[in-house]
């Protein structure tokens, strides 16, 4: 959760926040359970206390039968009543963690008001978008052609929007990542590979919530988990209740892992084929940092990005995401959006990658920390993410964007090295 000091003593900027997110959450109600909650475990420390003093006052004092009678029978009341008062701070403090938990992180004052990615803010846009001299295909109708996606046995074997990747696609999967890995390795990242599941209390942690009508997520019923929707889940984990040298800082990740989303509710045109799944991977970039260097790596998570799919041919543009666009965990937000030919009627942008920066708000959340030699005292690291490459969308954008006339796809000229052919035929 976010600092509940701060938070008081800014309640106004937030619920100004709240507002521009459109967010509803009472905070009179969260500021009145940290108090009932700081007065119950200032109770429950009075009555430890005078239990300590029973426990350890001289015996001599104590002259006859009848008065160590009288204290044991005290000492027996205030354990009783300590009992008690432990019951009810541990419901206070679960209550008031329960509403806490709901307060979304601060936004950067340049992140534009609006209600949905239809109010983001376009940035820039990069590369021409392909004028076809024939009718072109969507991504759907390509792989079918070239036998590359197979959507029926995937509905057969694990239901709708599960599928399989045949023949040129798995191997042009396997040279995206190459491609990306290499790129991401020469800059200092370091490679991962995540497990699929997660404790749920990782999830929750992160930002995700893996329970109720609002989740996302596939929960595994009587484990406490759940499978992951990104690596971001796992790598923040992975240093959750950590103090982190100063020295070892900032941490760079590149992970890549299989993503579980269960998408209710997600239908329409922009959800055809590989757009939008049950199941893909995806290579995200993860970056734990001190506060003041936050920023400073936003801003080069989204060069990276952009390196990427500028060296891979892809038009596409950067946009700022607006309030009501940004998720809980976000401080700040870019998209970049692909241009695909197939998507809608005559072509559309569509996100591809993503870039967040989450300032202290999941590393409050998991406690982690790192030590700060000048000030003496722990503090809280920022943390930021980044997809590198959802690698099914990808594919879409490189399926649509480099089709020839006669049915083919020319693959992109930095996965050639990965491959033994340059066609799709």
């Amino acid at each position: 959760m976010i600092d509940v000091k701060k938070l008081q003593e800014n309640h106004q900027s937030m619920r100004s926040n709240l507002l521009a997110r459109n967010i509803k959450i009472d905070l009179d109600r969260i500021f009145s359970l940290y108090e009932d909650v700081k007065s119950q475990k200032q109770e429950l420390e009075d009555m430890q206390s005078k239990l300590n003093a029973i426990s350890k006052g001289p015996r001599d004092s104590v002259s006859t039968m009848e008065d160590r009678q009288s204290v044991t029978m005290n000492a027996t009341a205030l354990k009783g009543a300590i009992i008690k008062a432990k019951e009810r701070y541990n419901s206070l403090e679960e209550e008031f963690s329960f509403y806490a938990r709901q307060v979304p992180n601060w936004t950067s004052s340049d992140v534009p008001i609006g209600v949905s990615d239809e109010d983001n803010l376009t940035i820039r846009t990069v590369g021409d978008i392909p004028r076809f001299s024939f009718s072109s295909r969507d991504h759907l109708e390509l792989g079918r052609k070239l036998d590359l996606l197979d959507f029926d046995s995937g509905a057969k074997v694990a239901g709708s929007k599960f599928y399989f990747l045949k023949n040129e696609a798995v191997f042009l999967q396997h040279a995206l990542k190459s491609y990306i890995f290499n790129k991401a390795l020469k800059v200092g990242f370091t490679p991962l590979q995540t497990p699929d599941i997660s404790y749920n209390h990782i999830m929750e942690g992160v930002g995700f919530s893996p329970k109720g009508d609002e989740s996302n997520t596939y929960e595994l019923a009587g484990l406490d988990k759940s499978l992951i929707a990104t690596a971001e889940i796992c790598i923040a984990g992975m240093h959750s209740d950590e103090v982190i040298d100063s020295a070892r800082l900032p941490l760079l990740y590149i992970a890549e892992s299989h993503c579980f989303r269960r998408e209710a509710g997600a239908s329409g045109r922009s959800s055809k084929g590989l757009y939008r799944v049950h199941q893909f991977e995806k290579l995200e970039l993860f970056v734990i940092c001190r506060p003041e260097d936050s920023a400073v790596y936003h801003e080069k998570i989204l060069a990276l990005q952009e390196e990427i799919y500028t060296e891979l041919g892809i038009p596409y543009r950067v946009v700022l995401n607006c309030t009501g666009d940004l998720g809980a965990p976000a401080y700040k937000k870019y998209d970049i959006e692909a241009w695909m030919p197939g998507k809608g009627s005559a072509g559309e942008y569509g996100e591809i990658t993503s870039a967040s920066n989450c300032t202290d708000y999941q590393a409050r959340r998991l406690n982690i920390k790192f030590k700060d030699p000048l000030l003496r005292r722990n503090q809280y690291v920022h943390t930021l993410n980044g997809t590198a490459s959802a690698l099914g969308r990808t594919m879409i954008a490189i399926l649509e964007n480099f089709q020839k006339a006669d049915g083919s796809v020319h693959i992109p000229e930095p996965l050639k090295r990965y491959l033994d052919f340059e066609y799709i035929v």
